[in-house]
């Protein structure tokens, strides 16, 4: 027997039973479409092809997980709309009430602004103001970095300078000349300081 009659007689009989597939779901009323793929999912090897209850079947629960897909990607951009949603009052929320704290200091300031009395005593008024302020930083937590005669540490220190002192250790600071603050341990500025240059020390 020749190679092309095998391969006949191998594509015969698969063909026959494609055939028979396709006529059995024509018989069980589905459509030619519907039968065609229905035939195509049968067996290879002559079980027998899907019925249509099978098919409707994997239809239905094809789309039950179309369904449940979108329903998941609804929540989840619900979630996220109002996460973002809480953060943003958070925000406020807090702001709001570090703004209300300092209200009286404004409210301190344009009285002192609107005062005819002496520099002495627009001096004096100043600060009060600067107390007030000073205290609720105290109450938010927000402190001075100490800077003067405290060694130079330029995690919280930013050198502007040297000044040659005697009086005081190489390396320490010297001068402040811009305050800084921590937020308990969080470093919000650093200090802006002239540090010491002590000849005496460097010349041992």
């Amino acid at each position: 027997m020749s190679k092309h009659e095998t391969e006949l007689t191998v594509l015969e009989p698969q063909e026959g039973a494609r055939d028979a597939a396709e006529a059995d779901a024509t018989a069980a009323g589905l459509t030619t479409e519907q039968a065609a793929v229905a035939a195509d999912a049968a067996p290879a090897g002559g079980e027998g092809p899907v019925s249509a209850t099978e098919l409707e079947q994997l239809r239905g629960e094809r789309d039950q997980l179309l369904d449940r897909l979108a329903r998941l990607q609804a929540e989840f951009e619900n979630a996220r709309k109002r996460a973002e949603r809480e953060r943003i009052d958070y925000r406020d929320y807090a702001t709001g009430n570090v703004v209300e704290q300092f209200l009286p200091v404004l409210d301190n300031f344009e009285l002192a602004l609107k005062s005819t009395g002496t520099a002495e005593q627009l001096r004096h008024g100043v600060e009060l103001i600067v107390k007030q302020m000073e205290e609720i930083l105290r109450q938010l937590q927000v402190n001075p970095i100490p800077t003067v005669g405290e060694a130079f540490d330029p995690r919280i220190h930013e050198a502007l300078g040297t000044m040659e002192r005697a009086d005081l250790p190489d390396q320490h600071v010297a001068e402040e000349i811009r305050r800084g603050y921590k937020l308990r341990e969080r470093l919000l500025r650093p200090a802006m300081v002239r540090v010491v240059h002590n000849p005496k020390q460097t010349a041992e």
